[in-house]
């Protein structure tokens, strides 16, 4: 536990960043599932749609630092080329 008053106003700051940190990776996880379950149901063109909202939701994601720019563009190669592979 923090001892320090600098180390408790932190914590107490890391608290609230982590609210906002969580609730952009549970929008991530949501429109990638969206788009993975389109795919799965055979639905290229309603995959399609939702791409574009999952991209948003994945570049807000690495803007913020909650998942890195690297990872960021292997999550969207991923979608994009697994809907390239439903489309055929």
């Amino acid at each position: 536990m923090a001892i320090t008053r600098g180390a408790k106003k932190a914590h107490r700051a890391s608290q609230r960043k982590r609210v906002f940190n969580v609730r952009r990776k549970n929008a991530l996880t949501d429109a990638t599932k969206a788009v993975k379950k389109a795919i799965a149901a055979g639905d290229a063109k309603g995959a399609e749609k939702l791409l574009s909202g999952a991209f948003q939701a994945i570049d807000k994601a690495a803007k913020r630092g909650v998942i890195k720019g690297n990872n960021a563009d292997r999550k969207k190669a991923r979608l994009a080329a697994a809907i390239a592979r439903a489309a055929k």
